[in-house]
């Protein structure tokens, strides 16, 4: 049974009361000349007296005509105040709370999104101090049916790029088996999905989870997802990356975002989790495929990853381990004409740690947090260079990270953090990061 629109609720209604308020307009009939008169009355009231006049008792009609009023009332105001639209709450297929409404709702179109404003103030005199509006994002989805769901994603980066970030058709087969295909967020990490700024600690993201895991990296592909119990997994065939664009610093430049993207190689990709304890998120991730594309090389992209997500009451623990090898970078780095430091990678490392808790979650009756963080990260994507090459020092770096995350309510949050960036051969470089952001 097809379900009505938001709309047709209060329409139906107002439909309703027209024909009520109709009925109870009618004249009344007159008496009939059987029926006696007042006069005629065997109940005679004596003289001087008051006649007593019985309470008349509430028209039925009249009665549900102010029912139903109240009814539409009620549906107005709730059309009024947003309550047919559902929350950014939780997440479903591995997608942030925000990008997971259009599955939340019965029928048609939903809009979601988040915006992040970041302030970045350096010792470095050779930086300028930077405020940015990073990324405005809107989300629009439509639930033709429960089989057919579309959701995408577009963004406005630095207030003047514009990116379709995700683009997708989900036919949801059964909870243990579903298909999706489109421009796809690879399911790789913990923030690649997961990137909207109220479900992480910190006002940006991990080194390790933007140069060796690219986020926000997206192909076009198709694969099937799906959960057994407490597993839930996700497989994609997607197209590969261009090895053209891999550089020292990491794999970054790789990503080809759907846009005429090159498929004379093709790569895999798979996720499983498993959440079968309150709080616990457990997996991890590879990634295989061809990078070569247009050059003249047969390089093969090996990239995996280990992830841990815990939460228990006020506590906030989160852990990755990544690392790639890339074949033939000898033959790539004369392809592209690299030589001494320049060369890109062969192995490629990182990992970090990190903890924070919700001092707020003392006390009990509010929506209010503040989650004191501390993340320690490693990273080096010159682990491994070939032969003849060596690695750049620049490539090898350890960050530490000291912040907070201020949320007066669930959708906006306020972050601020201390970082030191430790370098192989270098001095440390301190940073100071400030960001405003919101869901909805």
């Amino acid at each position: 049974m097809k379900r009505p629109t938001p709309l047709a609720v209060p329409v139906s209604v107002l439909v309703s009361l027209l024909c009520l308020s109709a009925g109870a307009q009618e004249p009344a009939a007159a008496p009939s000349a059987t029926e006696p008169s007042a006069a005629e009355s065997p109940a005679a009231v004596p003289a001087g007296e008051e006649p007593a006049v019985a309470p008349k008792p509430p028209e039925p009609a009249q009665s549900e005509l102010e029912r139903r009023l109240d009814l539409l009332a009620a549906e107005l105001e709730k059309m009024r105040l947003g309550e047919v639209v559902p929350a950014a709450e939780g997440s479903v297929h591995g997608m942030g709370p925000a990008a997971s409404k259009v599955y939340r709702t019965e029928h048609g179109v939903t809009l979601g999104g988040y915006g992040e404003a970041l302030y970045r103030n350096f010792d470095d005199a050779g930086k300028t101090d930077v405020f940015d509006f990073v990324r405005g994002v809107l989300y629009v989805g439509y639930k033709f049916s429960d089989k057919f769901v579309l959701n995408t994603e577009i963004e406005i980066e630095h207030v003047k790029e514009i990116w379709l970030e995700f683009a997708y058709i989900d036919y949801l087969l059964m909870p243990e088996l579903s298909f999706r295909g489109g421009l796809l967020l690879l399911p790789m990490g913990l923030i690649n999905e997961m990137h909207e700024p109220t479900t992480f600690l910190g006002s940006v993201r991990p080194e390790t989870e933007t140069r060796l895991l690219p986020s926000t990296w997206r192909e076009n592909g198709v694969g099937v997802l799906g959960e057994v119990g407490p597993v839930s997994y996700r497989v994609y065939l997607v197209n590969g990356m261009k090895g053209s664009g891999f550089t020292g610093a990491g794999v970054r430049g790789g990503r080809q975002k759907g846009a005429e993207a090159f498929s004379s190689d093709f790569a895999g990709v798979g996720r499983v989790d498993f959440t079968g304890v309150p709080g616990l998120l457990v997996g991890g991730s590879v990634y295989y495929g061809g990078s070569g594309q247009q050059l003249a090389v047969d390089l093969g992209t090996l990239i995996y990853e280990f992830h841990l997500d815990y939460k228990w009451r006020g506590l906030e623990v989160r852990g990755l381990y990544a690392r790639a090898n890339l074949q033939n970078v000898a033959e790539l780095n004369a392809e592209l004409k690299l030589t001494g430091e320049q060369s890109i990678g062969e192995e490629m490392r990182g990992w970090y740690a990190q903890v924070g808790f919700d001092v707020f979650s003392l006390w009990s009756g509010t929506e209010m947090s503040l989650t004191p963080f501390v993340r320690w990260e490693d990273l080096d994507t010159q682990l491994k260079v070939p032969e003849g090459f060596s690695s750049n020092p620049a490539n090898d770096n350890r960050f530490l990270t000291v912040g907070a995350n201020f949320q007066p309510i669930p959708s906006v949050v306020i972050k601020a953090e201390f970082q030191r960036k430790f370098t192989r051969d270098g001095a440390p470089q301190n940073q100071v990061n400030v960001l405003l952001g919101y869901i909805f």
